[in-house]
Order: C-alpha cells, then structure tokens, then sequence
C-alpha cells in the first residue's frame, strides 16, 4: 500500500459493546441475586400478575438436614425453568419452597450427639428433645435456602412453607382427625418393615435395597402323624384282592413317610423360633428321596428320608453334601398325601424348651410356594412376613399364629428359651447374635439338613443404612379399601378407588411411564402405616378407650369438640402442646372421664406430613389457590413411591380426588461412567463445586441440554462440553449487542419492505415461538435449549450473522443495514426472553448491557408476542435451496483454501452450475455473491465439466473455481473491477458511497 493510500478502517460501522467474551459468572452471579433481591423480582412479578391464570408448581420439601447434593441441584433448576417459562408465557407462576422438618434423620441426629456426650435420650425431657431438632432443622433450613437461591431459584425465599410451622402442624393434625372421623383409621397388629436400629416402623418410601450377606440354612420338619387319603373302590367292580392291594399301598406309603422330614430353606435363621407352619404348592411335583450313603461333613445320616421338590432335590442334596450316588427316590408323593400331614418344630421337645414349640405345625398348600429355589417349601412366621400374614388373615388363623418374640430393638424377649436377649443386629446395624445361635441350636438339636450364605438384594433403612425386617407390631393404618365416610363420592368410595380414578382421569404424567408406575403401586399396596414410635414428629392426636380392643365400635374417640381444642392448642403452641403437663385432661375438658381413655404417642408417618401440604400451603396461603390442588408436582422417580404416593393417598383420604394436576418425574444423576456417585468412589460432583469453577448458569445449561426424564450423567468432561456450548451462546448474544449499538426508532423497518433474507429469519423466529412455547408447556427443556441452541450456532453465527457482517460494518445508511439492525433487534428480544428461564444470569446481563435501568430486568419481561404473517412457507422452500447450493459453494472453496489458492472466500468468484430449475431461479434471485461471501459468482445451468466440485449431500450442484478479477477494495476487501474508479481511493462503488 501506497503512503499517500488513506486508512479507511475507522470508517466502518464496528460493532460496539461493553459485553466481555470472559463470562466470569462465579464472580459475576452474586451480585445479580443482590440486584433480584434489592428490587424485588418476585413480588413485583405478584404484583404486576393481575387477572392472569396462576400457575402452581408446588414443591416437594428437601428434608432439612444437610448440604445440597448434585440432585438437589437438577431438581430444583428443573421447578425454577418451569416456574420462570410459565410466567413468560403469559401464567401467574407462583413457587414457595418448603421443608420437610420433621421425622427420623433430624432426630437420629441428635440422638448422635446425645450418645457422644453420654447422655441417653430416653432420659431427656420429650420437649425438650423436641426443641433441640427444631433448632436443628431451623440451622440447616438456612444453609440450604442460599445455596438453593445461588442456583439463581426464584421463588417467595422470605416466607417458605415448613411442616414444623405451627399452624402446618395444626393442619397435619386437623388432616389426621378427618381420617378418624371419616371411618379409616384403625390400629391393626401385622408385620411391618421395622428398623431395629431406630426401633420404629417404616414406610416402603423410606426403604432402599443393597446387597447383603445372609445365612442361608436347610432346616427339618418331621413328619409327625398322618391321615393318608382312602382310595375308594366300587363295590361292583372291586374284589378282595383289589381291596387288599390298595390296604397294602397305603400300609406302604404309611410306612415310607414314618420319621421323614419336610424340608424348608430360609436366609432369615432369626424367623424360625417363631414358625407356626409350613406350605407346599399343590401343582408342585414332589418326591421322597432316601439317603443311602453320607461322608464324614454331612448332617444327613443313612436311612433319613426327605419330601422334597423334584426340581430342587439335586441341589438341596448337594448343598447337605451328598453326591449323586448318595441317595435315591423311594416315591411320588401327592398333594393328597401331603394334605394329610401334621410336621413337628425342629425344637419340639428340646430339653429347656419350656414346652414353646411343642405344639403341632400347620401345614397346607398356599398359592405363593415356587419350586424355582429352596426346596418347594416355605417355614411360616406370620409375624415376619406378609404373604404367610394375609394367608392367615384369611383363614381366620391369626390368633393362632402370631407371635411377639422380636422386641423393638430386634432381640429377642427375654424369657423365650434358648434365645433370650439375642439381638438379630448389632446397634450399627450388623449382624448380631440372634442367626448364630438359632443356628447352633438346630445343629445341637439335629434339625438342620445344611447351612450356608448367601449375598442378595435386601431392604434397608435409607436412613441409618442398617438392614430392616418384618416385624409383627401394634400399628396405626389408614384403611385404603374401606368406604371413607358414607362412601358417597364421584371419585369412588374408597381411598384406592378413588386414587386409581385420579390417576387415569385428572392428571398428566411427564413422562408416561409416571402413570403406569404409581398406577401398579395403588393397585397392589396394602393399607397405609402412620404411625412411628419416635418422638419429633406431629402426633396421631386420637385418645383410645382405656381397656378396649380395637374391633370394639367405641374404641377409638370421635368427638368434634375435643379435636377443635387440640388444633386450637397446635395453632398457637405447635404441636408440643400434645406432650405438656397436663394436655389430656385439658383436650378431654369435662366431656370425658380422663381415666377411661388413653392419649396416643405415636408420631405420624412424616410422609404424611408432606402428604398434606397441599392444604396449608396450596389451600391456606394467601399466595396458594381456593381449590388447593396444584398444576404440578416435580420430583425424581423414587417419589412414586413417596411424595406423590402419599400426597395422592391422603388427599383421596380427606378431599377425594389427587392434589396435582400434573406430574413431572425426573431420573437420577450418574457419573460420566453411568456409575452411582459415592463419596467411597470419590466420583461425586457437588453443586458447589460446580459453582464454584463454571457458575450456575452452567449448572442451569446442563440441566438443560440433559434428557432428565431418564437418569443423567455429569462430570469434568461433560462440564467442559457443556461450557463451550454457553460460550456458543454468549458469542452470539454480544454479536448482537454490538450490532445493535446507536440503533435508533428510524433504522426500524416493516417486514414487506425487508430482503428476503431477513424476511427469511423473521419465519424462523415464527417457527421457533411455537417451538419454544410448546416446549416450554411440555416441560421439554432439553428440546427448546437444542432448538435454540442450533438457531444460534447454525443458522444465524454460521450463516445469517456471517453474510451480513459486510452489509453492517461496510454500508451506509441502506435500507439492508436497516433492515438487518431491525432484525437484530427482534432477535434480540426473542432470545433473551426465551433463554432467560434457562440462563437466568447470563440473560439477564445481556439486557441490562442494553436496557440499563435501576429497576430494568429480562425477568420481569414475557415471551414477546410472533405475528403469525412472519411464516412465509414459499420463501423458506425456496430458502433452503439457496442454503443448500451455498453449502456446495463453501465447501468448494475451503479446497482451494486448504490448498493455499486462496486465503479468503473474497478472492473467488465462482461458476455455479445447477441442474434443478427451480434452485437455479432462486439463486439468480438473489445476490448469491454476498450469501456465499465472494466477490462475485456466476450461476448457470450449463451443465457441470467434470472437473466441478460435487457435495454428495447437495446433488445437481457443480462449482467450478475462478479467482476474482479486479482490485481490493481497501475498505470492505472484496475484489471488484471498478475498485480504483471513485472519488474515494482504492474504494468500490458501495464504499465510496457510504464514505460520502
């Protein structure tokens, strides 16, 4: 260049913005949420609401004990994406967040803290240990709330709902007493899963499964006695010797089963001190197999006889050491056969028996024996199992079979022979005494065939982590097949029926699979347990008739007047009034002879607690709704089972029909290898952490691109993917910032006066409202963030953007920058708006780089209105032909560059060669040069030499490589033949003009 040739960079329009490339968002995103929290977002969004729908998602409480985890994390931005879009659209969305307070972990907790200092609990004044796990909670209610509001949650933070509020509390109570007074509550005694460790009842929601080394043990049932079947004969037909033979077979089949064994196999050694019977499958084909050989290590002796499963019996022989040759099968034995026995104890007649276990074994066919493992008999303990249970129930047996030999801590009671004070685990929930020695006293005893171990899948408390059993025990239930009340309802009469009916007729499930879970779970579940033998809790407030069986119609107290006195106490005192000097005379009044009636203890089922949030946040709050029933419930799929569960139950309990109209489950989080995290594994990823290093917003992003309806996996390499996509994204939000720079009302221009390439990006943005708003009402976060996040990248960085930066930085006042400024700016207001759910922070930065304001905020914006004239279905046919015949252009040209011909696309000038009619019209109806960022081109339907180049995906399309002919233009850099001709030097026409 020339001295004297001028410097025309500071001519050209530049974009200008303030907006960095560098986010810096873990710095940056606090100072927002002071902002949020200065002028009020929330609130101000109540206020300005007016008559519009309200929306309700209402939240299902996190349990106040602990920091947040990274599901946490996932769940909570899910509610705020959904709250925060609901709201844009044009909803009234409401979201107060709450806390489950009460229940077992808070109270395990302080007990912890109680044993470090050598106290015992049970010494402590109930109060008192009432107030301490309400600080408890109070403490870590605070911790979570801000690490929950550094996710960048909106929602009412100041006023959340608690379930250990105490006007919640009187709620809890008052929703307690509509199951007394509407027929559904009752006390039953039935196994229950029982945690020796925390000594109280839990519920299947509070239950999870890991592998567990049990023994396994092969235990002996003599047969005791007899009746075998007569086989009746016609007298007609039937001759002496017919009649002696048939004598003789069952004078046979007596003696072959004298002194034999029924075999059972059990992984629950504990249970067999409290067997009362033994069952077989009547469609089982069983045998009697005789040892005749034993080696030195078997329990089996030469002679034993053995009724056994026909499938099972090899293995059962093995596992008693016996090979093959060691024993062989005397006889079929029938179901009439078996029907006519009677099975001895293993420990009858044990010497210090004390008689326990003399009496005879019951022994029939029941529907649930197998022969697919253990031997095709199954030992029952009634009260540790619910199959032999409810087989018991209905034969009206119950009396007879149910023991009470496991106390509350899993020993056995005291005076029980032999095992007296054995414990079936030890206080951290390992194993303790009670298997060993029920095992080495069938061994004394000869009772046992073999023994061994085995590792399954066995329930837990997710609490303690320690192994749980059934346990027969006195318990609360709400009755789920009972009428509730007179029965009378649109909905069905019972709980189940009217839950099912919910289910199918009055919510959406996202995704369907919710339905079909929860649907088999009512079906099949039995009667709900509420109560726990624990102590911070809200109580069963009922009072039972002193001296009374629970089947006595007076049993329980139903009187209206003592239940208002209780909520008015829980109203103004909380629920610790239950437990004051003096509370049953004072509930009771004078209506009632104190000493006739017994105060309950029991706490409910925290579940419960939860369950009926509904009515004293969705019904009661000002900021809740008069139906009380939500539009949504959001949680992971483990919520099937519990809040959705019991919010469902005991809604249909107390206002017949379910309290959500939709439901919204998610999976759980992974690491990047599909593994669990564990702490063990070091593979966790906390949310702080991630804040920490990215920010929320790349949190909120991940959450975003996930598929969160199956479980979702994250971790380094996923963050730093995830990362890049939002730098994507934050380069196209300050492209436009800087394009958009100075623009003022006269640049704006009516779409009919635009090129046909903005009119292009204006159907597109008409495309992508519907999109947006479909998904964002689907709750398709995943499918709204793709669709955006390809619109940006691909169709306005990689091509609208990349065309039109000559149009923006080199013309002058022309009707095309206008027009493309004026779409910058719809851009602009759509893809703020639309991406502010997601990338609350972000977003929110990008407005207020363009609308600053004291009060300004893209959150208190909704999604803005797409006339429906945008679409133009013919311009985006012929579009996408333009599109792809540049694809073939673009791609011909980075050979040449790869091949160091050229080093910019403004060197070339092309020849298009296009056999399709109709793409070559609409290429020469365009300025094809501009859109392909070349100095010129040449379109043609000649056909293609041979030596063109062809994109196999653009087919009919041949470009053959010419240089530009001409000068530089100094200004824009395109290569023209009149550069050099104007007033202006080394300038093109358009340059000259625009420098004029």
């Amino acid at each position: 260049m020339c001295a004297d040739t001028p410097e025309y960079k500071d001519t050209l329009n530049l974009p200008k913005t303030d907006f960095p490339m560098r986010a810096g968002l873990p710095k940056r995103e606090p100072g927002w949420l002071d902002r949020w929290a200065d002028i009020g977002i929330y609130d101000r969004l109540r206020e300005t609401s007016g008559d519009r729908t309200p929306f309700i998602l209402h939240d299902g409480p996190p349990y106040a004990n602990g920091h947040l985890h990274i599901g946490h994390a996932l769940n909570k931005i899910l509610k705020d994406m959904v709250v925060r879009s609901q709201q844009m659209m044009g909803r009234d969305a409401r979201y107060v967040p709450g806390w489950d307070c009460h229940g077992l972990p808070i109270e395990w907790k302080i007990e912890e803290q109680y044993r470090k200092k050598g106290r015992n609990k049970d010494e402590i004044d109930v109060i008192d240990f009432r107030q301490e796990c309400r600080k408890f909670a109070e403490s870590w209610i605070d911790i979570q709330r801000e690490e929950f509001k550094r996710l960048g949650v909106t929602g009412k933070w100041e006023r959340p709902y608690l379930t250990m509020d105490f006007h919640a509390e009187r709620v809890i109570a008052e929703e307690f007493q509509k199951f007394l007074m509407n027929g559904t509550l009752y006390q039953g005694s039935k196994p229950v899963m029982w945690s020796p460790v925390e000594k109280t009842a839990l519920a299947e929601a509070e239950v999870e499964y890991h592998d567990k080394e049990s023994f396994t043990i092969w235990v002996k049932f003599r047969v005791a006695d007899f009746d075998l079947p007569e086989v009746e004969l016609s007298d007609e037909e039937a001759t002496d010797e017919d009649r002696e033979a048939v004598a003789a077979l069952v004078a046979e089949a007596a003696q072959d089963f004298e002194g034999a064994y029924v075999v059972i196999w059990t992984t629950t050694p504990w249970t067999i001190p409290s067997n009362r019977g033994v069952v077989y499958g009547a469609g089982i084909n069983y045998g009697l197999y005789e040892v005749t050989g034993t080696p030195e290590e078997s329990w089996a002796k030469v002679g034993d006889r053995f009724i056994l499963a026909d499938k099972l019996a090899a293995d059962v022989m093995t596992r008693a050491r016996l090979d093959e040759g060691m024993y062989r099968r005397v006889r079929d034995v029938t179901p009439a056969q078996l029907d006519g026995m009677t099975l001895t104890h293993p420990l009858a007649g044990a010497e210090g028996g004390e008689g326990e276990w003399d009496a005879p074994r019951d022994f029939r066919a029941a529907e649930f024996v197998t022969d697919t493992e253990g031997t095709g008999f199954v030992h029952c303990a009634p009260s540790h199992g619910m199959e032999e249970y409810e087989m018991y129930r209905g034969l009206g047996m119950l009396d007879q079979v149910i023991t009470y030999n496991v106390m509350d801590d899993g020993g056995f009671r005291a005076d029980l022979p032999f095992f007296g004070g054995k414990y079936i685990l030890n206080r951290k929930g390992g194993e303790g005494d009670a298997n060993k020695a029920v095992i080495d006293k069938l061994v004394e005893v000869g009772g046992l065939l073999a023994r061994g171990k085995i590792k399954h899948s066995y329930p837990h408390s997710w609490r303690s982590k320690a192994p749980v059993i059934y346990r027969n025990t006195p318990q609360w239930f709400a009755a789920i097949d009972r009428p509730v009340g007179d029965g009378q309802d649109e909905m069905g009469s019972t709980i189940r029926e009217r839950a099912l009916r919910s289910i199918d007729e009055l919510v959406t499930w996202t995704p369907r699979t919710g339905r079909n879970r929860l649907h088999s779970m009512i079906e099949a579940r039995p009667d709900w347990v509420l109560s726990r033998q624990r102590a911070w809790g809200v109580p069963l407030t009922c009072f039972v008739k002193t001296g009374a069986l629970p089947t006595d119609p007076d049993f329980l107290l139903r009187d209206p007047a003592v239940n208002a006195r209780i909520l008015e106490a829980f109203e103004a005192e909380g629920a610790d009034a239950w437990y004051k000097e003096g509370a049953k005379a004072r509930f009771l009044g004078d209506d009632h002879d104190h000493d006739a009636y017994t105060q309950i203890f029991d706490i409910l089922d925290v579940w419960f607690d939860s369950g009926s949030t509904h009515a004293f946040v969705l019904r009661d709050r000002e900021d809740g709704v008069a139906d009380g029933i939500a539009d949504l419930y959001l949680e992971g799929t483990d919520q099937h089972r519990g809040w959705f569960h019991s919010s469902m139950l005991q809604a249909c309990g107390t206002k017949g029909r379910a309290p959500y109209r939709g439901v919204l489950t998610h999976g759980f989080t992974l690491d990047e290898k599909g593994n669990k995290m564990s702490k063990s594994l070091g593979n966790t990823i906390l949310p702080e952490e991630v804040v920490k290093q990215y920010g929320a917003d790349i949190l909120r992003l991940w959450v975003a691109q996930t598929d969160y309806t199956a479980d979702q996996r994250i971790g380094p390499e996923i963050l730093k993917g995830v990362a890049d996509s939002y730098r994507r994204l934050r380069n196209t939000m300050r492209f436009l910032l800087g394009a958009l720079s100075h623009v003022s009302e006269d640049d704006r221009v009516k779409p009919a006066e635009m090129p046909e390439l903005e009119r292009w990006v204006l159907h597109r943005l008409a495309e992508l409202d519907s999109r947006v708003r479909e998904g964002y009402a689907a709750y398709d976060f995943q499918g709204v963030f793709q669709a955006l996040f390809n619109f940006c990248t691909v169709e306005l960085s990689a091509f609208y953007f990349d065309i039109r930066k000559d149009a923006l930085y080199c013309d002058g006042d022309t009707p095309r920058r206008r027009a493309a400024r004026t779409v910058m700016e719809l851009l602009f207001e759509r893809l703020t708006t639309w991406l502010a759910p997601v990338l609350v922070f972000t977003m929110e930065e990008v407005w207020l780089e363009r609308f600053p304001g004291a009060d300004s905020s893209v959150h208190l914006a909704d999604f803005p209105d797409t006339p429906a004239d945008w679409r133009d279905e013919a311009l985006a046919e012929k579009w996408a032909k333009v599109r792809a015949a540049r694809r073939a252009v673009t791609a011909a040209l980075e050979v040449q560059r790869v091949g160091k011909v050229i080093g910019a696309s403004l060197e070339a000038a092309p020849v298009v060669h296009v056999e399709d009619d109709a793409m070559c019209a609409a290429l020469t109806s365009v300025d094809f040069d501009d859109i392909c960022i070349t100095s010129g081109i040449a379109v043609t339907a000649d056909p293609s030499p041979q030596e063109a180049f062809r994109l196999p995906e653009v087919p009919g399309v041949g470009v053959v490589f010419e240089s530009a002919e001409g000068e530089k233009c100094l200004r824009c850099w395109k290569i023209l033949p009149d550069v050099g001709q104007h007033a202006h030097p080394a300038t093109c026409a358009r340059c000259d003009a625009a420098l004029d």
